[in-house]
């Protein structure tokens, strides 16, 4: 198991540029198995999650050349669609969620697939309902092994028809997208998810030939075509790692420019981090984050306590939460984190309340963070990395916290974060990796 050992307190200064959208390259590479032709994708982030994918796709028989660093060429023109059976394929697919993301391609261009019940962040509960009843609303049948927790759909072929999301699943609605786009008729998808990553997606989509409108809302209509060609695209920044930049930023004390920030695909994020007293300027892409000695939480007009929550775009993504609560930690006053999606994101704050955090947990969804406005620093600790963005929280926290501390389990930090340490150094944080 490798860690980290971090040394806390160092101010930070540089520039950081965001790799690219990590949740956007998980739908986008799987799309390649819509079409036999070359489809070229940039700004990839080689980070293990994407890396894995890709390494299922070749698997599959998926062509992959690697042009240049985050530049990739897919051509799926042989698929070995029997793999899908191996306990090889068992094995790679059960360890990465994203594998559910070549459900939608498969069922659409070959008529059958399946899946393992598949790994990912221990964040409490994460049905993939939605997926499974989109596809069926499309003419697909459905069956779940029990014993072997595996997941097959199969459809001789796919029909358009009308559906109602019952939740706005980002998942959901680009594995029922890939798979609607040839599909016969018109397919009607309402509360859709309208997250940038879909967004992309279906830009992606229709520069392959597919007839998809709607495209930034909640009510997406798709046309099915016979045939999707190849094309070339381009993957956005990372705004939750801009947003974990910005935090990083606040709680270091550090002056810190993001470089390339994709600033108009950001939504509320900077707002958001401005309600917890981070200031920021915007020059044209890039967000330079100041340094400050303190920061005040905002309160509502009538001077109730701040309540920062989650919610579908274009609310606030869920996977920026773990970093705000950390940020509130030093920030003069007080807020009610509330994480409404997953019941057991906000575990990891005992880690925090261990290095001297005023935070109450009042149950799996929310938490309050009484600020410590700087008058008492975090101190180091020994920790565990539970998932993605509970594990960049607490690097966070470790870095801005008086000694050195150890982070274990950080492949759970690589899973998302692209070289994270070396990118942190060269701005002037010390962090030793220890496979």
């Amino acid at each position: 198991m490798a860690k980290f050992i971090i040394e806390g307190k160092r101010e930070l200064h540089g520039d950081l540029y965001p790799q690219g959208a990590k949740n956007e390259a998980l739908q986008i590479v799987s799309a390649v198995l819509l079409t036999p032709e070359k489809v070229t994708i940039d700004n990839i982030p080689e980070i293990s999650d994407v890396l894995n994918l890709i390494d299922l796709l070749r698997n599959l028989g998926v062509k992959v050349e690697k042009l240049n660093k985050g530049h990739y060429a897919f051509e799926a023109k042989n698929i070995h669609v029997d793999f899908l059976k191996t306990p090889e394929f068992k094995n790679i697919s059960s360890r990465l969620r994203g594998s559910v993301m070549i459900l939608g391609p498969l069922l659409a261009r070959f008529g059958k697939a399946c899946l393992p019940k598949p790994g990912g962040d221990k964040i409490g509960r994460r049905r993939l309902d939605t997926h499974f009843l989109g596809f069926q609303k499309l003419g697909a049948t459905f069956n779940f092994d029990t014993d072997q927790a595996f997941y097959e759909v199969n459809a001789q072929k796919l029909k358009g028809a009308y559906m109602l999301l019952d939740e706005a699943s980002v998942t959901g609605t680009a594995n029922i997208l890939m798979a609607a786009t040839m599909a016969k008729g018109i397919t009607t998808i309402y509360n859709a998810a309208c997250e940038p990553y879909i967004q992309q997606l279906s830009k992606m989509l229709n520069q392959m030939g597919a007839k998809i409108s709607g495209i930034g809302s909640n009510l997406l209509t798709i046309e099915g075509v016979e045939y999707l060609t190849g094309t070339e695209h381009n993957i956005l920044p990372d705004m939750i790692e801009v947003g974990s930049f910005m935090g990083l930023a606040a709680m270091t004390n550090s002056n810190i420019v993001i470089k390339n920030a994709g600033v108009d695909h950001l939504g509320i994020i900077p707002k958001t981090f401005s309600r917890l007293g981070v200031k920021y300027n915007i020059n044209n892409d890039d967000i330079e984050i100041l340094k400050q000695d303190n920061y005040e939480i905002e309160t509502f007009i009538d001077g109730s306590i701040m309540n920062i929550a989650d919610a579908t775009w274009p609310g606030l993504s869920p996977d920026l939460l773990s970093i705000m609560l950390v940020v509130a930690t030093q920030a003069k006053g007080s807020v009610l984190i509330h994480q409404k999606m997953f019941e057991s994101r906000l575990f990891f704050v005992d880690k925090l309340i261990d290095m001297g955090a005023q935070i109450i947990l009042c149950d799996p969804h929310r938490a309050t963070v009484i600020g410590l406005n700087r008058q008492n620093n975090l101190r180091a600790s020994k920790m565990v990395s539970p998932d993605i963005r509970a594990g960049m929280a607490l690097l966070i926290a470790a870095l801005s916290a008086e000694g050195t501390s150890v982070i274990d389990n950080i492949q759970q930090i690589d899973r998302g974060y692209q070289n994270l340490d070396e990118r942190l150094n060269s701005i002037g944080a010390n962090i030793i990796r220890l496979e």
